[in-house]
């Protein structure tokens, strides 16, 4: 049975300079240059002996293979020098190469540039990895592919999906009382305004500081992946509270945290004016801006 091939989610063109490079971020997060544009961008043939990596019998591809080259050659760069074979977005068989691998063999030929160990034939390579190692020198490789093939805004929702997966569960849980009385209690009193215990009639807006003073502060993308699980009726309420979609693992242990952290700064704040500024400078929110109204509002 063959081993299945990994497959290409992105592909594009990478340019440095003059060379263009066609590119690939496999499935598994691999960044490959495919193997006609690596060996076209330290002019060596297009094809590779074989059209199937340019080894030779140890396994060292045809472009560090001559006996010149092995002294400065790393052993960990033998290691990652096979070819990866995998499925482009269009179905066909490719070959390529791990991206990391070209700026290690560019510096494999400047160092026996430098040594004066290269001979006439291999000059001009040591010339084409100068040019590229000069490409490579501002931005990494990696970023320049995952640009290149559009994988970086992937990358960003693949991140921000793994940290809504770690705080949200994807059913809700059963009710619990999770929001202590303090909270509230304090809240009042940075208001101004009288507390009853026991007394769960509260005026809509508390629910709005309650979000951007509590989950807004969370993670990245909490309260809008929240609303949008726990949406509010045409009397603009919610069937559930927003606690009850939080992981007990993360969501829940997270919440707990930093409710005990903002309950401290409102006892440590004489008003709303000063709560708000420590808030804001403990627990910012990156790129928004605070909706918590100051003390005149």
């Amino acid at each position: 049975m063959s081993k299945k091939l990994p497959e290409a989610t992105h592909d594009g063109s990478l340019e440095l300079g003059d060379t263009i490079i066609p590119c690939a971020v496999l499935e598994d997060g691999r960044r490959v240059l495919t193997q006609e544009g690596f060996l076209e961008s330290i002019g060596r043939a297009k094809k590779a002996k074989g059209g199937t990596g340019a080894t030779v019998v140890d396994r060292t591809p045809a472009f560090l293979a001559a006996n010149n080259l092995k002294p400065f050659i790393p052993s960990d760069l033998l290691e990652s020098t096979s070819p990866i074979v995998f499925k482009g977005l269009s179905g066909q068989k490719s070959y390529g190469y791990e991206a990391e691998l070209l700026p290690k063999v560019c510096q494999v030929y400047l160092d026996a540039r430098d040594a004066k160990a290269l001979t006439p034939r291999q000059l001009h390579i040591a010339t084409h990895c100068d040019i590229l190692i000069r490409g490579l020198a501002t931005v990494g490789i990696i970023a320049l592919i995952d640009e290149a093939t559009g994988y970086q805004d992937y990358r960003s929702r693949r991140a921000l999906e793994k940290i809504l997966g770690e705080y949200l569960s994807d059913e809700y849980g059963k009710w619990a009382k999770t929001f202590p009385d303090e909270f509230y209690k304090e809240l009042f009193r940075l208001r101004g305004w009288s507390y009853t215990p026991f007394d769960v009639s509260r005026p809509a807006v508390v629910g709005r500081w309650t979000n951007d003073i509590v989950y807004e502060r969370l993670a990245p993308g909490v309260l809008e992946e929240l609303q949008r699980r726990n949406p509010t009726d045409e009397r603009g309420r919610r069937k559930r509270k927003h606690h009850q979609w939080l992981t007990e693992d993360i969501g829940h242990p997270e919440l707990r945290e930093h409710l005990a952290a903002v309950i401290a700064l409102m006892r440590a704040a004489s008003n709303w004016r000063e709560f708000h500024r420590m808030l804001q400078r403990a627990f910012p929110k990156i790129g928004t801006t605070l909706f918590l109204p100051l003390e005149s509002d």
